[in-house]
């Protein structure tokens, strides 16, 4: 199954590099994550908050396709326990439907970009860096697989 983690901000500090890809390498082949990284909008002291975020949002609808199952991180999403998640992930690959996880930048996702997600998936009721986040779904997602695999990791 092929995941594509759809992210503003390119050129992350080399710790988010280093965290995503120790967990990318994790994943066994049929749960393929890759990362597709999209700059930031230009920002200023005035800033229109908005209008960036529509920049942003039309940049990551621009990789996404009609068929793709579409998971916005956010955190008005759904909180999943570990063993939910590996539920989660055991139908995504069931449903074989590419993945598209899209996390917006510091000020979050476009409202295009909620309304064509087909679930919403909250990683912490806390405010996190969105760099960050990059790391945790990776991590979360291969301790899902060790759920599914029966691997104690999880524990």
């Amino acid at each position: 199954m092929k995941i594509d983690l759809v992210t503003i901000g390119s050129n992350p500090p080399e710790w988010v590099k280093t965290g995503f890809y120790e967990y990318q390498k994790r994943l066994p082949q049929h749960l393929d994550l890759a990362i597709t990284e999209l700059p930031l909008a230009k920002r200023s002291k005035n800033a229109d908050i908005e209008r960036l975020k529509q920049e942003e949002g039309e940049a990551i609808l621009s990789k996404i396709k009609a068929d793709d199952w579409v998971i916005a991180l956010e955190i008005g999403g759904k909180a999943y326990t570990t063993e939910a998640l590996a539920g989660q992930l055991e139908q995504w690959q069931i449903n074989a439907t590419p993945l598209k996880l899209i996390i917006g930048g510091p000020n979050g996702l476009s409202k295009p970009c909620q309304d064509r997600a087909n679930q919403h998936w909250s990683i912490s009721n806390l405010t996190l860096p969105h760099q960050l986040v990059r790391i945790v779904v990776a991590e979360q997602l291969y301790r899902a697989h060790t759920v599914l695999s029966g691997h104690p990791y999880h524990k």
